[in-house]
């Protein structure tokens, strides 16, 4: 390795080791458990509601903002159904152990509760521009929620927030995606993974240079057929082996406590381990709380900004409930977990001996790359749109394009880089988001907790 890459790759990983994993462990799931019960279990008990705002009952076309609330969930979805939920899950349970899951599924519950308090919040501060278009996100609720609470370090605390967003659409958004998509064409189909980076870079640049229209167009049209697809796949795996569930299961929940003898690939034996692949995991897979999905549920037409907090609150859901959650069944019931094998091979592995069983072997390899190339392409340009809207914040709307070809670059690196420096990368630039997007929930919660009520008094009263 070169130099200046091995001494960047220590640094990062002291860092993650040592002071980021800790760091989001005190805010991040405290702050979803503070907000769930400060507000009675919301994304339970109004999951209805959330379901009828995501078919349109409510929509009306002369609400201000630039997409429906079905684009602005599929659009953000693609920012988060992504690696994270194929190679993301095999790394936590690589790393963690199949108790690593159960931290995870613990994330992604109370993660509902903070996508729907973040991206309220982002549709309360929003900004319309001057073309008409929409721009919201932590950077304006920092800056113009917290101007009287926090006096001239407002801006600042938003320019923090922007600049990491920014950071990390380059790393979360972009290198851990691109990454995958080449080992999983060099493995399956032994596509050089230059040749991946250079198609891979026009690609992206091609949609994202059209802005968040076209962007949710193409995320409205993949995000439905790549979750179809993977559900149906994993399905097909988990049947084969319904009688493994309760066993696999009660693996992931005694686990989640007691850690797992070392066994094949699986490295850590500790809880502590554990709990911090599952929230790591976790977190990388649904984003709550790290500020990310605000930025496309700010541009949702609607009256009412607790609306798209309610649709925001099915993402976790969608995302690490279910769709991790098949990933991780296929990976456990298996037995591929303890293979020794790393990343999306872990998962193939697992889907190769479950479909072979029904004789679909063969084409378990071409499952798990179409569905990583559709989830780990659907994030690139989402995140992209996320990486726009910082840019903007901190400079003006003249650096957007000339971000997009940074953007396109940085799509290259991805393909062509190791895997240990690109994950320990992406650790590191999601806690420079999440933490201070997370001290600003805590701060704003004066301004939730009057929005909830206005809102559920106006439910009541609308019957």
């Amino acid at each position: 390795m070169n130099p200046i890459l091995e001494q960047l790759d220590h640094f990062i990983k002291f860092y993650n080791e040592y002071i980021g994993c800790y760091l989001v462990l005190i805010l991040l799931v405290p702050t979803g458990i503070y907000f769930t019960i400060k507000y009675r279990f919301l994304q339970v008990s109004h999951f209805g509601h959330a379901l009828k705002l995501v078919a349109g009952k409510y929509n009306k076309k002369e609400d201000t903002g630039d997409v429906s609330h079905f684009k602005a969930l599929t659009t953000a979805l693609s920012g988060t159904v992504g690696t994270g939920n194929i190679v993301g899950v095999s790394l936590a349970i690589y790393l963690g152990g199949p108790g690593a899951i159960f931290w995870l599924w613990v994330t992604g519950f109370f993660g509902m509760m903070l996508k729907m308090v973040e991206c309220t919040l982002a549709q309360i501060f929003r900004k319309v521009n001057k073309d008409g278009s929409i721009s919201g996100g932590p950077m304006y609720y920092i800056e113009i929620g917290l101007k009287d609470r926090l006096g001239r370090f407002a801006k600042p605390l938003a320019l923090i927030f922007a600049g990491a967003a920014a950071l990390c659409t380059l790393g979360t958004g972009n290198l851990a995606q691109a990454n995958s998509i080449s080992d999983v064409l060099l493995t399956s189909y032994n596509v050089p993974v230059i040749v991946t980076g250079i198609g891979l870079s026009a690609l992206v640049l091609l949609i994202i240079v059209g802005g968040l229209k076209r962007i949710a167009n193409v995320t409205a049209t993949l995000v439905p057929f790549m979750a179809v697809l993977y559900f149906l796949s994993a399905a097909i795996v988990i049947g084969v082996h319904w009688r493994d569930i309760p066993g696999a299961m009660g693996l992931i929940v005694r686990g989640a406590f007691n850690g797992t003898a070392a066994t094949g690939g699986f490295v850590g034996s500790t809880f502590i381990m554990t709990l911090v692949w599952g929230v790591r995991r976790g977190l990388f897979s649904n984003e709550a709380g790290q500020g990310s999905a605000p930025m496309a549920h700010a541009a949702a037409k609607t009256e009412h900004p607790m609306r798209e907090g309610f649709v925001a609150s099915l993402e976790p859901m969608v995302d690490t409930l279910i769709i991790c959650t098949l990933t991780a069944l296929v990976v456990v019931i298996t037995g591929a977990w303890s293979s020794g094998i790393q990343g999306a091979g872990m998962t193939l592995a697992g889907f190769q001996e479950g479909m072979g069983k029904v004789g679909l072997g063969m084409l378990s390899k071409h499952i798990v790359t179409v569905s990583l190339l559709l989830f780990a392409f659907s994030t690139i340009i989402a995140w992209s749109y996320y990486g726009s809207r910082a840019i903007q914040y901190i400079i003006s709307d003249r650096a957007i394009k000339p971000y997009y070809f940074v953007f396109g670059l940085f799509t290259f690196f991805g393909a062509v880089w190791g895997i240990e420096l690109v994950w320990g990368f992406v650790d590191m630039v999601i806690t420079f988001m999440t933490i201070p997007n997370l001290i600003a929930l805590l701060l704003l919660s004066p301004v939730m907790n009057k929005e909830v009520k206005r809102y559920l008094k106006f439910l009541k009263e609308n019957k």
